[in-house]
Formats: structure tokens, sequence, C-alpha cells
């Protein structure tokens, strides 16, 4: 079994231990139990952090089931230092117990949190965690992304996650320490932001140290005194001043330099807390029809992503998993994944900052309106976007899709609002990124106009969008998937337009031509040979229209019942992968070409 990583990609410590592995594990839909002390009955064992649903758990239970309860045991002792137990992501509502005490709470299936468990350690070192994970199958009105309603997966939704389903781990740390660390490139300046929070006995004299390297050489090591428990500083880089010396310091996914980085926290003389951490240099940002990186146009190519693998769901299989599919993206010739209704592991954004590949981050919808809906989905947004901030990859935030959770925003103001309020949160908490307000169709708040239009015929496509003169023509009577464009009130003022669902086209190896086919997609081939034919005719519309300043492709791999990806579900190419590469890249339009960077 490979070494375990640390689940933190931009805030890691050196002291840590890991608590994936076998956990005691019982369902209680008949809610028998309410605290550990309840002499809970433990039948089954899991392997965390796979959820139950999986086969990887070693439960492999897909029923409707409420409420599961997990224990084990482990050893650590605060020797004078705090100790802090962290969840990467826990689905839906947990609470948990260490020796009997309750130490947290929290809600929302696709976020972290921790708890300080220091006073509820035992003075021997043997110590227990228990945790009860709800989350009601049948309830619309959360956030759960792609996750089926239904007993068994149906149409474009799959199997549900419940409980536990990223890391669980311990830190010890001193009783004064880093928090937290926010990283904000600004590219006109050369400079980039850091912001740190520090918590604990906050003494005079705390100062901050933040030395930032690219390789060998130092470009920066200052201090920063620590007032009300924080620092804010603006660190100039050393500004080359010739475009190719500029460039080597610049992020892209054709180019992805990471600046290692190393905060240390110091009282007077005397080391108290460091953490090591990596930021970049970047920009994006929308110049009219243009999307920009790094002050020059940009095209997107992107592929959908859903995030889900046969035998453990929404939990990677492993580190290398998660590494493999930002590889096999960029091999198939993408520079970007737009991850579908999903909030993917911190691990994979690690890969995607390290190898270069850009990523639109996008909130899992609930299916039903209400003001519990709202409130659920504005607080774990908030706490998305805190998450990822500083990762480079991310550039772009998505709140809502295809007008799902607000599906009557042509006829109800309250839905229109809800749209429009998520659009200017994200803004106001993150002003470095483009925000689209609802992706797909029936646009108001937005900075990018997406279109999904699954037409398989390439003329169809061509007729629509082949012209930059139709685009007025397109806005006011074209609609795509029987959806208007943009809302009444929202005409298009010149932003970016993308095609940001397409494609989708299915084809299976176990399906010859004329048999039943259960497995899903928006049109079908049945030969290798036939579906790279019709991708290559789709790329080569989509890649050389000068309307479309980007498109995501429907997808990256089979998903369960969906047969439309490149890759089947065990991520093995359909079509070879240079083949699909050469595809993907069949770009005529130099001035679009997002490979002329230099």
């Amino acid at each position: 079994m490979a070494e375990p990583v640390y689940p933190r990609p931009q805030l890691v410590r050196e002291h840590w231990e890991s608590l994936n592995g076998e956990w005691k594990f019982t369902f209680d839909n008949e809610r028998r139990f309410e605290h550990p002390s309840d002499s809970i009955e433990w039948p089954l064992r899991i392997k965390v952090p796979f959820p139950p649903e999986s086969q990887a758990s070693g439960v492999g239970d897909r029923g409707f089931n409420r409420i599961c309860w997990y224990e084990r045991q482990f050893q650590i002792k605060a020797d004078g230092q705090l100790v802090l137990l962290h969840f990467g992501a826990v689905d839906y509502r947990a609470r948990v117990w260490v020796n009997g005490y309750l130490v947290a709470e929290h809600e929302g299936g696709h976020t972290p949190f921790w708890a300080d468990i220091t006073r509820a350690l035992n003075a021997s070192g043997e110590q227990t965690v228990t945790v009860c994970a709800e989350d009601d199958p049948f309830d619309l009105a959360k956030p759960r992304g792609k996750q089926d309603w239904q007993l068994e997966p149906h149409s474009i939704w799959y199997p549900r996650t419940t409980g536990i389903w990223q890391s669980v781990w311990l830190e010890k740390i001193p009783t004064t320490y880093i928090q937290k660390l926010r990283w904000t490139p600004h590219f006109d300046g050369f400079e980039i932001g850091c912001e740190t929070l520090v918590v604990g006995e906050l003494e005079d004299g705390l100062s901050i140290e933040v030395h930032i390297s690219h390789g060998d050489k130092t470009l920066a090591d200052d201090r920063y005194a620590i007032i009300g428990g924080e620092a804010h500083r603006k660190i100039a880089l050393s500004d080359p001043g010739i475009d190719d010396s500029r460039n080597e310091l610049l992020w892209s996914p054709e180019r992805p330099t990471l600046l290692n980085a190393r905060v240390t926290l110091w009282h007077g003389s005397r080391k108290i807390d460091e953490v090591t951490s990596y930021t970049a240099l970047r920009s994006v940002n929308i110049n009219r029809d243009r999307f920009m990186l790094n002050g020059r146009p940009y095209q997107l190519r992107l592929v959908l992503d859903q995030g889900y693998w046969s035998d453990t769901l929404l939990t990677a299989p492993s580190d290398d998993a998660l590494r493999q599919d930002v590889e096999l993206a960029k091999a198939m010739g993408f520079n970007g994944v737009r991850k579908h209704q999903k909030i993917e592991d911190p691990r994979y954004l690690y890969w995607a900052d390290k190898l270069g590949l850009v990523v639109w981050e996008e909130m899992p919808s609930a299916y039903r309106f209400s003001p519990t809906a709202v409130e659920r989905q504005v607080r774990e947004w908030m706490e998305v976007i805190e998450r990822d901030y500083s990762h480079p990859c991310v550039i772009v935030w998505v709140p809502f899709n295809e007008s799902w959770g607000v599906p009557n925003l042509t006829s109800t103001q309250s839905h229109r609002n809800a749209v429009e309020a998520l659009y200017h949160l994200t803004r106001t908490l993150d002003s470095t990124r483009p925000v689209i307000g609802n992706d797909g169709w029936e646009a108001s708040a937005t900075d990018i106009l997406g279109i999904h239009d699954y037409d398989p015929d390439p003329a169809g496509l061509l007729s629509r969008y082949g012209s930059a003169s139709q685009t007025q023509d397109l806005f006011d009577r074209r609609r795509p998937g029987g959806r208007i464009l943009t809302l009444d009130g929202y005409p298009h003022r010149g932003q970016p337009i993308m095609l940001t669902e397409f494609g989708g086209i299915a084809y299976t190896k176990d399906a010859p031509p004329g048999a039943e086919n259960k497995d899903w997609g928006y049109s079908k081939e049945h030969t290798p040979e036939a579906l790279l034919d019709h991708y290559a005719a789709l790329l080569d519309v989509v890649n050389n229209t000068s309307i479309f300043s980007g498109y995501c492709y429907t997808q990256f791999t089979d998903t369960f019942q969906e047969a439309n990806g490149l890759l089947y579900a065990d991520r093995t190419p359909k079509i070879p992968l240079e083949q699909i590469s050469r595809a993907t890249r069949s770009t005529r339009n130099t001035a679009l070409n997002s490979d002329n960077l230099d």
C-alpha cells in the first residue's frame, strides 16, 4: 500500500497521522442510537475514506440508508501541544465524538471541517473517535450533485455517497499556530498577496517569515509583524521585464510554474510553527469577448469530468489515480476540465496546479427551490471558495448549472434573485476570477455565456454558430435545448460565448450494432473509427468557429450507465490518445490557438 499523502496540499505540516483505513461501521436507519454510549453494535467493517455504497469500502450497500456510524481507536498524547482532527468531507451532516465528548458538528457534504480535540484526550494515549453521518437520500433541497434519489442510477444521475468520503487525519501543533494561508496573484504588479491568520496566545513580538522560491532561486524572504492575529502583505517579485524571462515565472497549462513557499511563525527569535505551501503568478479575466490568461487571449479546451470511479464512486482510488486523470486530460489535448457537479478532492487540484490544467469549479446542485435549499447552498459555496481560493488552476466559479434548483427562472423572481445573489456573492468573495451565474441557458448575471447544445450533427452546429454576424439572431431566436439563452432584461453584453456542453457521443465495445443498449448517451456510434470521425467533425466546427472563445466536450470517462466518455470507466482510451489529441487541437484560426502563448 502506498504511503499516505498529506491531504491539504497548500498548508502542509511535518507532523501528522492519517486515520484512513479500517473503522467499525453500522447503519442506523431506525435511529436506535444518539450517542456513542448507547451500546452501539458494530456488525461491519469499512475502509475509510471509501463510502459505504462503494465496493472498495468493503460494505457495498447502495440501498436507501439515512444514518451510519463509524468508530475507531487511535493513539496520541498532546504533550503540551494541540491535537487537531480533520475531515476532508462527510456527506451530509456529521457529528463527531472523541472519548464520548462531542467535539464537532458540520453540515455540508463537500467541504472540510476540523476540531481541536486536545481537552477530550485520555492521558493514557488510548483514544476513540466516533462519527455519526446523516444523509437523507430523498432530500432534494440539499446540494447533492449527481447523487440519484432513485434506487438504481438513471439517466444522468449516479449512485449515492453517504458518510466519510475524503481523508481523515490528525496533526499535532503548537498552542499558537498558523491556521490559514491565502494567496492572491497580482499579475500587473508582479506581486503575490499573502494573508496569514494566526490563532492561540497572541503575544507581542509575533511575526511571520515568508520565503518564496523558484527552484534554487529565492524570490522573496521577508518578515512581517502579526497584528491582531493577522498579516496581510503584497510581496513584490522582481519583474524580468522581457517576455521570455517573464513567462518563465508565469503559470499556465503549457508552463505550470509553481512558486514554493515556506511560512514560519516566530516569537522574537524563537520559532513556533512552520508550514510549507505554494502559489503561482497568473491572471484570469475577461476582455470583451475573450477569456484572458496572463493578459493574452486564451482558447479554453475543456472536457467535462464527473469525477467518479466504478469501485470507489466519488472517492478517488488513490492519489496516483488523481494524478492520472490530470495526465489523461492533457494527453487528450485538453487544457482544462469542468468538474461537473462535484467539489473535487484538493489533491486533484494540487496535481492540476503542478502539471498544468485549468479547472472550472461548479457547485453541486439541489433539485428543489426553498429557503432551506438556498441557505444550504450559500453556506457550503462560501466554504468551497474559502477552501480552493489559492489554487492557481481554478479559473472560473459556477454556482448554478442548467437552472437546477432554480427551475422557474423565466417566471419566478425569487429564482432569478438566487442566481444573481450567488453571482454577486462569489464576485465579492473572489474578485480575481470570472463567475458564471447559471451555466447552459437562461443566463442573467454572468461573466461568460455558456451554451449547452447536444446537436450530434456538425452541420447543425455550424449553421447555428458558424458566423459571428449571427450572434444577435442566436440570442433572439435560437433555443438550444428548448431554453432561451438569456433572460429578459439581460441581453448579451459582449461577454465571451462558450459551448460548455456538447458531444456526448456514446460508444461501448459491449453493445454491437442492433443490440439492445442500456448505455446512455446523446448520440451513439458503434465502432471506434466512427466515434473518432464523429468527434473530429464536431471539434473541427467548434475549434474553428470565431463566435466561441472556449468549449467543454462531454465527457472525460464513461460513468455508470453513461457510455459517452472518451475513456472507459477504468480510464482505458476508446481511441488512441494521440488521435483524440489531434482532433481536440484542430485549430486552424491561429488567433484562437491557446498554444501560441509566447
